[in-house]
């Protein structure tokens, strides 16, 4: 008996390209990575160069995702408020935008965008 859904290829695939870019990230580490933890959370960072410049590199072990963020990006974390981050963390592995709408997620800010 095999247990199959569908779309199971394309998330296998997805999947398996997430790893290898994650494992391209990898090679190119900086120094010594960085584990910040608490009861809540634990993340490791790494500074890791790539063919476009440094990015830094957030795994969350415990969670099992990960993502790798440039200057600009990272920059753009001190431009938010606490209210940003509220939201996110209102709704864990959820994005505040739809892939593909290119607009913010009005209902978590509270903030009416019209």
């Amino acid at each position: 008996m095999s247990l199959e859904w569908e779309g199971e290829a394309v998330d296998r695939d997805a999947a398996r390209r997430a790893a290898q870019e994650r494992e391209r990230l990898l090679a190119g580490q900086v120094g010594d990575p960085i584990t910040i933890a608490n009861e809540f959370a634990e993340i490791t960072v790494r500074r890791v160069e790539t063919r476009n410049g440094s990015r830094l590199l957030i795994d969350a072990p415990r969670a099992g995702q990960w993502v790798a963020i440039d200057p600009i990006e990272l920059e753009a974390l001190t431009w938010q408020t606490p209210d940003t981050f509220s939201a996110m963390i209102a709704r864990p592995f959820e994005p505040l935008f739809v892939e593909g709408a290119g607009t913010y997620d009005a209902e978590v800010s509270g903030v009416d965008n019209h």
